[in-house]
């Protein structure tokens, strides 16, 4: 085991060799650099034009997140090779990096404007919300609830007290479980529904039958019964209903691949954009 660690190890060495020698190196490629110009008092990234026209400089701060950038993409990469610690790490990394910054983001833009806002206007204008109006809302009050309810969240914290937290836990998801479901049955439910009863014959502007958008139509309909005959148990699938159901199957077989081949493609995007940032932007290597 330490032996494989150790070929891991002196792999990420070799690596970061390379690209420190393609760093420090003065031909043109200019690898793990990040270049910026100054646009109206700010400084944003630059371009290859930028920096042949002397008007770019280095940003340290921005080429030193390109590195971490880089090697935590490797060290991401090396789970392919087996678990190991380069790979925990950055795991761990990214999962605090994410929880922490969604707790700010939380505490910035929900608990701050939507709670203490309401109930201490005068106060949070004063630290945090400068065009907040100071005076208090009419019903503000009511906003005391989910201060409670928060409150008793917080007492999971708390082994001795933890059963508090489980009143909030249940209105939450209750009351999260109810609006989703009407949401649900508006938005998927009942526009199936709506998008699945269409005319067999179409007719264009023209006043003739348009065919293909017709067989598509009837297609549709006819698969869609397919598929809920497959899921009618209550009658065996022997016969016309066996095979109606075993036409169901084929469609759901085909709807099923496409979803995964959709979402494999997805993941090959997300690779190649990780690759191409290895070897353009941090190595700068265009081959």
């Amino acid at each position: 085991m330490k032996f494989e660690h150790t070929k891991l190890t002196l792999l990420f060495l070799f690596i970061a060799a390379f690209a420190i020698w393609q760093t420090v190196n003065d031909s043109e490629k200019l690898a793990g650099r990040e270049y910026v110009k100054q646009v109206e008092g700010q400084w944003v990234p630059a371009d290859e034009i930028d920096r042949q026209a002397g008007i770019a400089q280095v940003s340290t701060s921005r080429s030193i997140g390109l590195w971490v950038g880089a090697f935590f993409t490797l060290f991401i990469f090396s789970f392919l090779y087996k678990d190991n610690p380069f790979y925990k790490m950055a795991e761990s990394t990214v999962v605090g990096v994410s929880a922490g910054y969604v707790m700010v983001v939380g505490f910035w833009t929900t608990i701050i404007p939507n709670l203490l806002g309401k109930l201490t206007p005068g106060l949070i204008q004063q630290w945090a919300m400068p065009g907040l109006s100071p005076e208090q809302a009419p019903g503000a009050w009511v906003y005391i609830f989910p201060l409670i309810l928060g409150i008793m969240l917080i007492m999971r914290l708390v082994p001795k007290a933890s059963w508090i937290s489980v009143w909030p836990l249940a209105f939450i998801i209750g009351t999260t479980a109810g609006l989703r479901m009407v949401a649900f049955l508006e938005a998927d439910f009942l526009s199936q529904i709506e998008n699945s009863i269409v005319p067999f014959v179409e007719i264009d502007e023209t006043n003739s039958v348009d065919y293909w958008q017709s067989f598509q139509n009837i297609f549709s309909v006819v698969s869609i019964l397919a598929c809920l005959v497959y899921f009618f148990f209550s009658i065996e699938h022997k016969g016309a209903v066996g095979k109606v159901s075993r036409f169901g199957i084929w469609i759901l077989m085909i709807t099923f691949g496409a979803m995964f081949g959709m979402t494999v493609m997805g993941r090959i995007a997300l690779l190649a954009i990780r690759l191409e940032f290895l070897f353009r932007e941090w190595l700068n290597l265009h081959l």
